[in-house]
């Protein structure tokens, strides 16, 4: 007799509860209410005989039958992904292209990636974006994306993580606002309208210049780069940047750089994407594309 196969929906509550650790916040994550992840998990758990979860504290941990049969249900829900997408690249109009879904920080998404992603798909022609910013420090779920460009590591097993560069932290403006100092000397910044980034300090910078400067009190704050360059290009202060970041900028003349002071960037960039991934190819052609751009 051929055993029943458990709705769908129960193998993926089980994946999601597993992985979080949490029947609620795998709820949210599914769009589900706290009280379907328990029916679905107390259905499977009679239907195996087996208990699934333990509860410690706050939190639900899975047993090892849960996590083993967890694992098993992930790698399952990838190749059945993986087969949809197949069917679709076979269908009329789809010329057989791989769709990847990128988590990367909304800094680096929108002043650096989504200018040059135009070359990648000259380049690629049959991989496809979908693109989701990212604003913490923290990385999100990792397992909700194919690709991820953070700030952190993944603090899990079963990840692939590259660094991506060692970036430096200049001071720029635009050349207006320089011009209105003629005899501009290194000393003359603290006196300037400074702007401030919600994650950086001026403090470093002034230490690197040589500067007796206390950390500024007046000044607009952001917590967004693009934002604080796009304030910084019309005129409203100083700012200190990724280089990177402001490359674009400084090429183009809408920035200069305020002195030749350069302290190493605090957070890096970290390409994250899952083992044995099963469109793995397809994101290592990403990821060869990206490294040679930013060497470029």
């Amino acid at each position: 007799m051929t055993t029943s196969l458990p709705p769908l929906q129960a193998l993926r509550a089980l994946e999601a509860a597993a992985r979080r650790c949490s029947f609620s916040r795998a709820a949210e994550e599914l769009h589900l209410t706290h009280s379907a992840v328990s029916h679905h998990l107390r259905g499977l758990e009679e239907q195996l005989g087996v208990e699934l979860f333990r509860r410690a504290g706050a939190r639900m941990i899975p047993t090892a039958a849960g996590a083993q049969l967890a694992e098993r249900v992930r790698h399952s829900l990838d190749d059945l992904r993986d087969a949809l997408d197949a069917a679709r690249r076979g269908a009329p109009g789809s010329h057989g292209a791989t769709r990847l879904e990128l988590s990367a920080m909304s800094d680096f998404l929108s002043i650096w990636l989504i200018p040059r992603l135009g070359d990648f798909y000259d380049q690629h022609p049959l991989i496809d974006l979908s693109l989701h910013m990212h604003a913490d420090v923290a990385p999100p779920d990792p397992y909700s994306v194919d690709i991820g460009i953070w700030h952190r590591r993944v603090d899990e097993p079963g990840f692939q993580i590259r660094k991506l560069l060692d970036d430096q932290v200049i001071a720029v403006c635009s050349p207006a606002l320089l011009a209105r100092y003629p005899n501009f000397t290194i000393e003359d910044l603290p006196t300037m309208p400074l702007l401030h980034f919600s994650r950086r300090s001026w403090l470093d910078f002034f230490e690197a210049a040589g500067l007796q400067a206390a950390e500024p009190e007046r000044g607009p704050v952001f917590n967004d780069a693009g934002m604080l360059l796009q304030a910084t290009v019309n005129g409203q202060g100083v700012a200190t940047a990724r280089l990177q970041l402001a490359q674009d900028y400084l090429t183009r003349g809408d920035l200069v750089q305020v002195g030749h002071v350069r302290i190493p960037a605090s957070l890096d960039y970290f390409f994250t994407w899952r083992d044995g991934h099963p469109r793995e190819a397809a994101i290592l052609q990403f990821y060869r594309w990206l490294k040679g751009k930013l060497a470029g």
